[in-house]
C-alpha cells in the first residue's frame, strides 16, 4: 500500500473513531452505519480523484458534490438533484433543527436528526481528507476532529465517556505516525545505527512511546487531579439528571419531552415529587394530565407534524370535534416544584378551555394539538397556574352511534408510512372482526392489550417506528410507549383517526382534595378521535393508569351507527377545507386560522397523460447511468472491429488479398495481449513478444495448434518491429487471433468472462488516454497563457526595464 493510500485509509478511520462519541445522542445506532459508509465512499471518491490529472482544490469540491448526492439518496428521496429533492432535504434538515430543541438525549432517531449527525460526520471526513491527504497537513486535520469530539461529548453531558475520548486520540495519533513515515520516506534510508541501514518503514519507536504516553497523560490526569470544573472529558453538567434534565443545583431535574423523555423516565423510574394539584371533581383520582400529542408517523418515531404555534390566549379554542361546548367545567390549580425543569410542556386535563399562567408572554399554544409549549428554558419551574376544562362524559352508546369523522380528519389521522410491517394491519383486522363501528373496534384492541397475553416489562428498549412495533407485537412485552403507538397504529389501519397522547397518570392523593405526582407516573397513551367528542383517551397499557368509563363493559347499541357526517356547526377547533393560501401551513389549515402566516400549502397536482419532469429527469439519469457503466464494454468491442476487421471493410488486421502493414500487425498484436489481459493475464511490457507468447500458452493452458497461432502473431509482431520497413509481407492474422481468443475465453471461468464482457481490465486505457488528453490540455492551456501574458506583459516589462540613454 502507498502512503498515499495508507493517509487515506488513516484519515478515514480517524474521522470514524472520532464520530463515535456521537452514539449517545440516538436512542438508536443505526445512523452510524450510513454515516461509515459515507466515510468510506468520500474516502475512495478521494483516492481515485488524487490519481486524476485534476487540480487539488477540485478534490474537496467534487467530495462535496458527491456528499450531497449520498444525503439525497438517504434522505431527499432520489438521487437527481432537483427542486423537490432539494426542497425535501431541506426541510427534513429544518425539523431537525427544529427536533434539537425539542428533545432531551438521546433523541430519537428522527429523520432531520439523523440528517444533520450523517452531513456533520461526512463533512468533517471531508475537511480531514483535504487536509491530511490532499495537502498533506495531518497536523491541521485534529482540529476538525476535536471540533466534533467536543460539539458530541458536549451534548451528550453525563452520558460522554472517556472512552469516546480514547478512541478519537488514538485515530489521531495513527494519522500522525502515517504522515510522520511519510515524511521520513522522503528522505529515503534511514541510518539505525550499528546493525545495518534500513528503509524507512516506520516512524522510531520512541515516537510511538511520545504518543501513548502523552494519550494515557491525558486520560489520567483527570483522576488524579481534583477537578475544579468540568473539563474536556467531562459532561459538562453540574449535577446528576433523569431524563432530559437541564435543571440546575443538586437533586434530580425531570423534564418532559416527547417519548424519549417518556422512555428514559418510565424506565429508571424516581419518587421524587413534581408538581401538586388540586381538582374540583369527583373524578380527580381518575383524570389524566395530558401535556400534548404526537400525530404524525412516519415510520422511525411518532412526532409533532408541525413547529407552527400561537401566542397563548385567556380563553383557548373550542377544541377539535366537540359538538357541544355547553359542558361542565373542571377548574384546577397547579403548584410545580423545581424538580420539572427544562422545555417542559404545561400539564393540564384535556380538553382545557383556559389557562391563566403569572407570565402569558412566557407561553405558546399549538392549536390542533392544544399543547401549551415554553418559549424559553425553565419557564415552568417554580409555577403556579390555574386551569379549566371541559368534564366529558359520553357513554359506550353515545360513541357507538356517533357519525363518522369527517373525511380531512380521516385523512391526515389515519396516514400510515411506507414500509409499515403487515401484521400491524393483519392482527388488528382480526382483533375487531367481530365489531361494527369504530367504538367496538378501539375496545376490542383495549382489551386485546390488556389481556394476559402481554406482560408490562420496562426493560424492553424503547422506540415507537415500524420495527419496534413488530417486534413488540410478536414478543408482547413492553411499556406504555410500546402499547400506546401500537393501539395507534393499529387504529389507523382500521381507518380510526389516532394519535399519541404523553403526559402523566391522575396523582397519589396527599388528602384534602391535593393530588401529588412524581417522576414514576410518565406515561403515554392513545387518542382516538368521534364525532361530536372531538379526542378521546384509551388505556391500552396493563396494570397501568386509569380505563376511562366510557370504555367499561356496557349494554349493547341501541341505536344502528349513522354514516352522516355531524351537522353541528362547526367549532373554532373544527377542520375545514384546506385553505389555497400559500401562507398556511397545516394546523391552520385545519384550525381554518390561516392568516398573515408564511406557509406554504401543496396541493395534488391534476393527473396528466404526460409523465412529470421529474420523472423524465429521473429516468434520463438512469440511462445516462446504465450508459457510463457499459461504456467500457462498447469502447472494448468497437476496438476490437476496428483492429480485426469487420462491417464488410478492411480494417487494420482483416482478411484480404493484400499483405498486412505494420500497423495492422501489431494491431492484431494487441488484440491478443489485451483479449489475455480481459482474461485474468495482465500485460508485462519488459518480455519479447515471442516470451509473452509463450507465457500466454503456458498460463492458459492452450493446445498446440492454438499456441502455433500465438507463436505466428508473436512472430509477425517482431518482424514489424524490427525487419527493415518494406521487405517482409505478412499473411492476415483475424483468423489466428480469433482462434486464440476462442480457447481463452474456454479455459476461463464464468465469473471472468463475465467480467471480460461488461467491466474489461484492458478498457483502462480508455481512462489513461483520457488523462494524457486533460494533461496534454492543460500544457497547452499553460503554455497559451504564458504566451498571452508575454505578449500583454511583455512590452509594459521592456517599458520599464528600458535604460534612458545618456
Amino acid at each position: 500500500m502507498t502512503t498515499r493510500a495508507k493517509l487515506t485509509v488513516y484519515s478515514a478511520l480517524a474521522t470514524a473513531l472520532a464520530s463515535l462519541c456521537l452514539l449517545p445522542l440516538l436512542t438508536t445506532r443505526s445512523w452510524l452505519t450510513f454515516s461509515l459508509l459515507v466515510i468510506a465512499v468520500l474516502a475512495a471518491a478521494g483516492a481515485g480523484l488524487r490519481r486524476s490529472p485534476l487540480f487539488r482544490w477540485s478534490v474537496p469540491i467534487a467530495q462535496l458534490l458527491l456528499l450531497l448526492l449520498l444525503l439525497l439518496i438517504g434522505f431527499g428521496g432520489g438521487f437527481v438533484p432537483g427542486p423537490t429533492t432539494m426542497r425535501h432535504l431541506s426541510n427534513t434538515f429544518s425539523d431537525g433543527v427544529y427536533d434539537i430543541g425539542q428533545y432531551a438525549m438521546p433523541a430519537p432517531p428522527t429523520a432531520g436528526l439523523r440528517l444533520i449527525l450523517v452531513s456533520s460526520v461526512g463533512l468533517i471526513a471531508i475537511v480531514v481528507d483535504t487536509l491530511a491527504v490532499t495537502y498533506r497537513r495531518a497536523a491541521l486535520a485534529g482540529l476538525p476532529l476535536l471540533a466534533l469530539y467536543s460539539v458530541g461529548n458536549g451534548l451528550a453531558k453525563d452520558r460522554g465517556s472517556w472512552i469516546w475520548f480514547a478512541l478519537a486520540a488514538l485515530g489521531y495519533l495513527v494519522l500522525l505516525f502515517a504522515e510522520g513515515q511519510d515524511r521520513a520516506t522522503r528522505w529515503g534510508k534511514v541510518f539505525r545505527g550499528p546493525q545495518g541501514v534500513g528503509g524507512a518503514t516506520s516512524v522510531s519507536p520512541g515516537g510511538r512511546q511520545v504518543g501513548v504516553l502523552a494519550l494515557a497523560v491525558a486520560l489520567l490526569l483527570p483522576v488524579l487531579i481534583p477537578q475544579v470544573g468540568a473539563g474536556l472529558l467531562g459532561s459538562g453538567s453540574g449535577g446528576s439528571s433523569s431524563g432530559s434534565g437541564n435543571g440546575t443545583g443538586g437533586g434530580t431535574a425531570s423534564s418532559l419531552d416527547p417519548m424519549v423523555s417518556l422512555e428514559a423516565a418510565i424506565t429508571k423510574p424516581n419518587d421524587t415529587v413534581l408538581f401538586t394539584y388540586s381538582m374540583d371533581s369527583a373524578q380527580a383520582d381518575q383524570t389524566y394530565l395530558r401535556t400534548g400529542s404526537l400525530d404524525q408517523f412516519d415510520g422511525t418515531s411518532w412526532k409533532l407534524s408541525s413547529t407552527t404555534v400561537n401566542d397563548l390566549p385567556t380563553n383557548l379554542p373550542n377544541p377539535e370535534g366537540l359538538r357541544d361546548s355547553m359542558v361542565p367545567r373542571i377548574e384546577s390549580d397547579f403548584r410545580v416544584g423545581d424538580k420539572l425543569g427544562g422545555k417542559s410542556w404545561l400539564p393540564m386535563p384535556y380538553p382545557a378551555s383556559s389557562v391563566q399562567v403569572p407570565n402569558r408572554s412566557e407561553w405558546k399554544l399549538d392549536p390542533l394539538t392544544r399543547t401549551v409549549v415554553p418559549v424559553g428554558d425553565n419557564a415552568i419551574r417554580d409555577l403556579n397556574y390555574h386551569v379549566t376544562s371541559y368534564d366529558l362524559r359520553p357513554t359506550a352508546n353515545e360513541l357507538r352511534t356517533a357519525a363518522l369523522p369527517p373525511q380531512d380528519i380521516r385523512d391526515r389521522y389515519t396516514a400510515l408510512p411506507d414500509g409499515l410491517p403487515p401484521v400491524v394491519a393483519e392482527q388488528a383486522k382480526a382483533i375487531t372482526a367481530d365489531a361494527h363501528n369504530d367504538y367496538d373496534r378501539a375496545t376490542a384492541l383495549v382489551r386485546y392489550f390488556t389481556s394476559p397475553q402481554f406482560t408490562y416489562d420496562t426493560s424492553i428498549s424503547g422506540g415507537t417506528g415500524n420495527d419496534a412495533i413488530a417486534v413488540f407485537l410478536r414478543d408482547r412485552k413492553g411499556f406504555c410507549v410500546h402499547f400506546a403507538s401500537s393501539m395507534a397504529a393499529m387504529a389507523r389501519t382500521l381507518k380510526i383517526p389516532a394519535r399519541v397522547a404523553v403526559g402523566f397518570t391522575p396523582g397519589d392523593t396527599k388528602g384534602g382534595g391535593v393530588y401529588s405526582v412524581s417522576g414514576k407516573m410518565y406515561h403515554a397513551w392513545p387518542e382516538l378521535y368521534f364525532s361530536g367528542y372531538g379526542w378521546l383517551r384509551f388505556e391500552p397499557t396493563p396494570s397501568r393508569g386509569v380505563a376511562p368509563k366510557y370504555t367499561e363493559t356496557s349494554s349493547t347499541p341501541t341505536t344502528a351507527p349513522t354514516a352522516a357526517p355531524t351537522t353541528a356547526a362547526p367549532t373554532a377547533g373544527a377542520t375545514p377545507t384546506p385553505s389555497a393560501s400559500k401562507a398556511c401551513g397545516g394546523k391552520q389549515q385545519q384550525l381554518g386560522d390561516c392568516g398573515g402566516q408564511t406557509k406554504t400549502v401543496t396541493h395534488t397536482a391534476d393527473e396528466s397523460w404526460l409523465p412529470s419532469w421529474q420523472l423524465l429527469v429521473t429516468l434520463a439519469a438512469v440511462l445516462l447511468v446504465i450508459v457510463l457503466l457499459l461504456v467500457p464494454m462498447l469502447w472494448r468491442g468497437a476496438l476490437r472491429r476496428r483492429r480485426l476487421g469487420g462491417g464488410g471493410r478492411r480494417r487494420p488486421g482483416g482478411d484480404g488479398p493484400a499483405e498486412l502493414t505494420d500497423a495492422q500487425v501489431l494491431a492484431a498484436w494487441q488484440e491478443l495481449v489485451d483479449s489475455a489481459w480481459d482474461l485474468g493475464l495482465p500485460p508485462d511490457e519488459s518480455r519479447t513478444p515471442r516470451a509473452t507468447a509463450r507465457r500466454i500458452s503456458d498460463a492458459s493452458r492452450l493446445d498446440p495448434d492454438t499456441a502455433a497461432a500465438t507463436g505466428r502473431v508473436a512472430l509477425a509482431t517482431e518482424r514489424a518491429l524490427y525487419a527493415p520497413s518494406g521487405q517482409v509481407t505478412t499473411a492476415p492474422l483475424t483468423a489466428d487471433v480469433r482462434a486464440v481468443q476462442q480457447v481463452l475465453r474456454a479455459n476461463a471461468g464464468r465469473g471472468r468472462r463475465l467480467r471480460a464482457l461488461l467491466l474489461p481490465p484492458s478498457s483502462v486505457q480508455l481512462w489513461w488516454r483520457a488523462s494524457d488528453a486533460v494533461r496534454a490540455g492543460r500544457a497547452a492551456l499553460g503554455a497559451r497563457a504564458e504566451r498571452v501574458s508575454a505578449a500583454v506583459l511583455g512590452p509594459v516589462r521592456r517599458a520599464f526595464t528600458r535604460r534612458p540613454k545618456p
